[in-house]
This record gives C-alpha cells, structure tokens and sequence, in this order.
C-alpha cells in the first residue's frame, strides 16, 4: 500500500500513515489513578496500553513521544508497565524523561498533579517542561480561580451552563456554606446542622474519619487555584466544585477555564454530564500547547520565546510571567 506501512502489533495487522513524527499517547489513567482504591491491590487490563504505546512508537519509527498520565504511572504500585515502557524505546534508539508534576508550576489554575513523559531519538536534543520555563514562573495571582473567571467573556459558550441541583435539601445545604472556600464541615456550628449533613457527613463526625471527604460540597476560593477538576465534576457532591459566591456548581465554561480551555472552545456534548465528563478527562490544553512548542523546539532546534508559549484565551497573561527571584515582570 503506498505512502503506508503495516505494523503487527499483539496479533493485529493495521495499516498506518508513514512518516509521523510525533506520537502523542494517553492511555487511559483510570487503572493508575489513586482516585479509585482498588488499583492500590488491582492491576487494570488497561495499563498495558502503556506498552502498547511504545509498542506503536517503535513500529511508527516516529521521532517524540509525549504521554500524560496520573502520578501513580511513574510512582505507583504498578510503575513497572512505565519502566517496561521507557526500557523498551530506550533499546530503540530514543531517549526517555519522565517527571511527576504540579501543572500550576506552569500556569494552570489548579492544583493537578501529573506524569508527563517525553522521549526523542537519540540523536535529537531531549527538551522538556523544565527547560522550556527555565528561569522563569507565573505569578500567583494568574493561578487563581478569580482570574480563571474574569477572563470568560460574557457570550462565552457555556458561560452560565450548570445543572440544577436534584432537591431543595441540596439547594439548602449549598446556601448555608460560607462564601470563599467554605466547607459542609462550617455546617456543623449551625442550629440546623442535623437537618442539612447527610447521613455519609454525620458518620464521617462520629467516627472522626474525615480524610479528603470535606472538599465534598465545597466551595472554590478566589485567591486560590481550583482543585484538581476530575471526571465526575458536574456534581457538588463529588468535590470542591461549588462556585465561590453563587449557589451553584461552577459552570461548564468555569470549568473548562480552570482546566486550561481557551474561552472561545466549543464545548459540545448531549447532556451537560458528558460536557464536564470531557473537560475533566482532558489533558489541559494549556499545557497541551507547551508540549507542541517543546516537540517543535526538539525537531528545529528554535527555542521558542516564553511569551510565545502562553495559549491564547486562558487564564495567562505575558504579564504574569516574571524572571524567577525577581520582582521585575517580563514585558516583550
């Protein structure tokens, strides 16, 4: 077949374009994530994709592999199909970085913690997260839930698109938590605490376990970076995902914003679960951006300048970002 080659690959014979010179892989992180306990005791059938991936960048002969994961990819109890990754690519002529990360280190709005792994053949340079923002950071106040929002225009799609919430109860419970970072657990000073924890809270209180389970039905703060936006963020239920001030969940474009959309994005979906679904699972196209200027640099040699780095339409402005241990701002 011409301009194609045929990769085997575990038993399957699949044509393939030629000539790909990157490769950007992201198998499922649902089997790594510490998010669900089991994986902890459990290997998931789908952590071989991890291998899988090295297996097609090899047959690809493509020259960058990039690949985000949950943490647990590189320091979890099944890291092994990492190492087996890295082993592999490495017998194969590339090199391989791979680095845990707080992605607000590099302009994202929340506080996301993520595998990033990178590999090059090894005769290309091997540039990274680090070597792109050498030298420099952003500056606290851009990695904040309020400048996350006063940057969404008013027609943005999704501006004010939330779900209801299910009951009056629910309705109820929102309304009574402090404003700027409250939590269900302020409810517990109130007279009518009884009737607005659930039976889930009151058995938290008594048995004094409480672990992460007070970001449930929480609110966001203005000076502080969103928590870390996960799937299952279209209910108050599932994290600290209420707005600071209004009596709701943070919108489908707050979200979107948080996780590093640029606010003119189109977010399609045929219920609004699957809109949050999909900004949840996502890799932050903020830092999805910083990634291709990293693969470009590897390929031409051109370091790109760190204004240039900065996806238009999110939270970043060239203003945020300043020499590290100086005060000074970078302006062009």
């Amino acid at each position: 077949m011409s301009g194609t080659i045929t990769a085997i690959i575990g038993g399957t014979i699949k044509a393939i374009i030629d000539n790909i010179t990157v490769l950007a892989t992201c198998p499922p992180c649902t089997g790594f994530s510490r998010a669900n306990p089991e994986n902890h005791l459990r290997d998931d059938k789908r952590n071989s994709l991890v291998r899988r991936s090295a297996q097609f960048a090899v047959a690809l002969s493509v020259d960058i592999v990039v690949m985000e994961n949950a943490r647990e990819l590189i320091r979890g109890n099944f890291k092994h199909h990492y190492e087996w990754f890295r082993e592999h690519l490495e017998r194969h002529g590339y090199n391989v970085f791979g680095r845990t990360y707080m992605l607000s280190r590099f302009g994202l709005p929340q506080v996301r913690e993520r595998a990033i792994v990178i590999a090059a053949k090894q005769y290309l340079p091997l540039h990274t997260l680090d070597s792109l923002w050498d030298g420099w950071g952003a500056s606290d106040e851009a990695l904040t839930v309020k400048r996350a929002f006063e940057m969404i225009p008013a027609n943005a799609d999704g501006f004010d698109l939330s779900p209801d919430f299910s009951s009056d109860t629910v309705r109820r419970r929102i309304a009574a938590i402090p404003k700027d970072g409250g939590s269900w657990m302020d409810l517990l000073r109130r007279r009518d605490a009884d009737e607005l924890l659930t039976d889930a809270m009151k058995r938290i209180v008594a048995n004094k376990r409480f672990g992460s389970y007070p970001d449930v039905y929480g609110r966001m703060a203005w000076g502080k970076p969103a928590p870390t936006i996960k799937r299952e963020c279209s209910h108050v239920g599932n994290g600290r995902y209420v707005h600071p001030e209004k009596d709701r969940l943070c919108s489908v474009r707050e979200m979107a914003a948080l996780q590093g959309f640029p606010n003119d994005f189109v977010l399609n979906g045929a219920a609004i679960s699957n809109m949050y679904r999909h900004i949840g699972d996502a890799v932050p196209p903020l830092i999805s951006y910083q990634l291709a200027h990293i693969a470009h640099w590897i390929l031409t040699g051109k370091q790109p300048q760190i204004k240039d780095i900065l996806l238009p339409g999110t939270n970043l402005r060239q203003s945020d970002i300043m020499k590290k241990g100086q005060q000074e701002l970078f302006y062009d």
